[in-house]
C-alpha cells in the first residue's frame, strides 16, 4: 500500500490543500456542463419558439427568442472557453470563469418564468462555481 505524499509547506509555512485544487477541477467540469446546457437552451430558443411556452405574455422576459437563442449560444461558448482554461491551469481562466458564472446567473433569469426549477438549478451551479473559485484560491493554486 502506498502512502500519499504530503504537500510541501509554502513560504508562509502553511501547507497547500490538494482538496481545494479539486474544487477548481470541480468548477471547470461544472462550467463545461453549464456551457453545454446554455448552448442547448440557445438552440431550442432559435429553432423551436414554442418550446419555452409561458403561462401569460406578461411573464416574458425577452421579446425575441431568436436573439435570446444567439445570446445563449455565444454565452455557452464563452463559458466553455473559461472551463477549458481552468482545466489547463491557466491563471487568466479564474477571473474569466468568475465573470462568466456571475453573468450566467443574470442570463438564467430570462428562463425562470418558463422553467423555474431548471433555471434555479443552473443558478445554483453557477454559485457553486463562484464558491469553488473564490474560497482558498491561493491554497488551490499552490497545490495544482
Amino acid at each position: 500500500m502506498t502512502q500519499l505524499q504530503e504537500p510541501t509547506p509554502s513560504s508562509s509555512g502553511a501547507r497547500p490543500s490538494v482538496a481545494w485544487a479539486g474544487w477548481v477541477g470541480f468548477a471547470a467540469v461544472i462550467l463545461a456542463m453549464i456551457a453545454t446546457l446554455n448552448v442547448f437552451q440557445g438552440l431550442l430558443a432559435l429553432f423551436d419558439d414554442g418550446y419555452f411556452v409561458l403561462r401569460t405574455e406578461d411573464d416574458l422576459f425577452l421579446v425575441d427568442y431568436t436573439v435570446w437563442g444567439i445570446v445563449m449560444i455565444v454565452w455557452g461558448a464563452i463559458i466553455g472557453a473559461a472551463a477549458f482554461g481552468l482545466i489547463n491551469g491557466r491563471g487568466w481562466a479564474r477571473w474569466f470563469a468568475l465573470f462568466g458564472a456571475f453573468w450566467s446567473v443574470v442570463l438564467q433569469i430570462g428562463f425562470l418564468s418558463a422553467y423555474p426549477i431548471f433555471g434555479a438549478i443552473l443558478i445554483l451551479l453557477d454559485i457553486l462555481v463562484i464558491f469553488a473559485l473564490t474560497v482558498r484560491w491561493d491554497e488551490a493554486r499552490a497545490a495544482m
